[in-house]
């Protein structure tokens, strides 16, 4: 079944509005309606690949796809004015940004041509290439077309680089003609050189770059002679067999990722306090460290200071929600392989989802673009999953548990979370909580739900929370 790519994010959102389940992944259940595929009920794969991932129903993705193109033509319908106004602005100010690019693009070949003449005296080719080098400088950047309007204007892009292959050869001409300008104002009419230079008899004693060829290695020499070394190139590329080797040999260094992990995680994580045979705490740790490395940082941080993105408490919301589900699927991948990490990759980055603690947050709201978040997810669980495959399941997740003990030693999950509620709560007491949520005026249920399901909280008053610096 032909699955249009305007009606993938509506399937991907109707199939994740929680954890899928063992029976979805595997392809027993539709992850739309639940059903059971049979003789009747065919099943579709919806990816990452034809045999792995989530499966629907005919009955279902076709209702989802009709779904998708109406909301498709209805949102073209509406943004097709605002589109037309928006190029009709941009024309204009496209056209004034190439008729400047051209004109100075023309000036510096004219400035070439008259360089190269030898009717131009050294001193106004000087300047010459002064009012070029202002007018180049003065050139704006390039205006940035609107977001109706493609971005990948090759005209623009072009003509720049007309700009600077003339500005290239304008330096050029005017550097070889005021260097041999010196060197010929310095010497006699008649130098000796004429005569190693077996130049005609009617020669004047001047020359130009065709006659002078110092070879490859003078310039090293003469550098010498004012104090600086510079190294000079191999004379010789490698042997084709040699080349081969060392890439054959690059090649396997990256083909096994972290060789030494199983020997340094645990140091590492003893010295925290983590023992690395206790694998309950171990896959506990594991897990908020893959939330933090494939949710948390990166694209997040842009996302999280947006104007529109979420606040502290939506964030600690779900990163707590991740966390369970990430811990789910590293459990699971022990037995049944790295691939039900597919699993927590397809919630992360799900952009539809709405968030934990009841907030009404989702990804697809905020103005940044989300496309190199949703990346990064599914990076670096790929790597994870790759690290499992290689080196086996207990080095995955030694490597992501080593992560977290460093980038979220005090988050939920982690052996010093409870130390960390017991400081939050004893400060909390003294606060005034006249203006704060009500979730927050039983502090034993706080303490209890701190401890067990922060999320369960609410975002607001896990907002509050974070305002006050209650959790470090």
């Amino acid at each position: 079944m032909h699955i249009p790519a305007y009606a993938h994010d509506t399937i991907r959102a109707a199939a994740l509005p929680s954890m899928p389940t063992s029976r979805q992944v595997g392809g027993v259940d539709c992850c739309l309606c639940d059903k059971p595929f049979g003789e009747n009920l065919a099943a579709v794969p919806l990816g990452p690949t034809p045999t792995s991932g989530l499966f629907g129903c005919r009955p279902c993705l076709t209702r989802l796809i009709t779904r998708a193109r109406r909301t498709r033509d209805a949102a073209l319908t509406h943004d097709a004015e605002r589109a037309r106004a928006e190029s009709a602005a941009w024309m204009p100010v496209r056209e004034r940004h190439l008729a400047r690019l051209d004109s100075v693009r023309q000036a510096a070949e004219a400035v070439t041509g008259l360089v190269r003449s030898t009717d131009t005296e050294a001193l106004r080719v000087a300047w010459l290439l002064i009012s070029l080098e202002s007018a180049y400088a003065w050139v704006p950047d390039a205006p940035e077309p609107p977001a109706s309007v493609d971005h990948e204007n090759s005209e623009l892009k072009n003509e720049a680089f007309r700009l600077d292959l003339a500005m290239i050869a304008a330096r050029e001409a005017v550097a070889e003609r005021l260097a041999y300008h010196l060197l010929n104002a310095a010497q006699p009419e008649e130098p000796e050189m004429c005569e190693e230079f077996e130049c005609p008899e009617a020669c004047s004693g001047r020359h130009d770059s065709t006659h002078i060829d110092c070879g490859p290695d003078a310039v090293f020499d003469d550098l010498a002679e004012h104090g600086i070394t510079v190294e000079q190139p191999e004379p010789e590329p490698l042997p084709a067999r040699l080349a081969a080797l060392l890439g054959r040999a690059e090649a396997q260094e990256k083909h096994s990722p972290l060789p030494d992990i199983e020997e340094q995680a645990p140091v590492i994580l003893a010295h925290f306090g983590i023992d690395a045979d206790d694998t309950n705490v171990l896959v506990s740790a594991a897990a908020v460290g893959l939330v933090a490395d494939a949710w948390r940082e990166g694209p997040m941080d842009v996302i999280h200071a947006a104007d529109d993105g979420p606040n502290d408490g939506e964030i600690f919301a779900q990163s707590v929600d991740l966390y369970r589900r990430a811990r789910a699927a590293l459990v699971d991948a022990r037995d049944d392989g790295p691939e039900v990490l597919l699993a927590f990759v397809a919630v992360a980055s799900d952009v539809d989802l709405p968030w934990a603690g009841g907030s009404h947050f989702a990804l697809r709201t905020v103005s940044q673009s989300v496309a190199e978040f949703v990346q990064h997810v599914d990076d670096r669980v790929w790597f994870t999953a790759e690290v499992m495959r290689e080196r086996g399941w207990r080095a995955g997740v030694l490597h992501r548990a080593a992560s977290a003990v460093f980038k979220a030693p005090t988050h939920f999950g982690m052996p010093g979370w409870p130390g960390v509620v017991a400081s939050a709560m004893e400060r909390l007491a003294l606060l005034d909580r006249s203006g704060a949520p009500e979730a927050l005026a039983n502090l034993a249920a706080v303490e209890a739900s701190l401890l067990e399901a922060p999320d369960q909280l609410g975002a607001d008053a896990l907002d509050w929370i974070s305002r006050q610096a209650l959790l470090g």
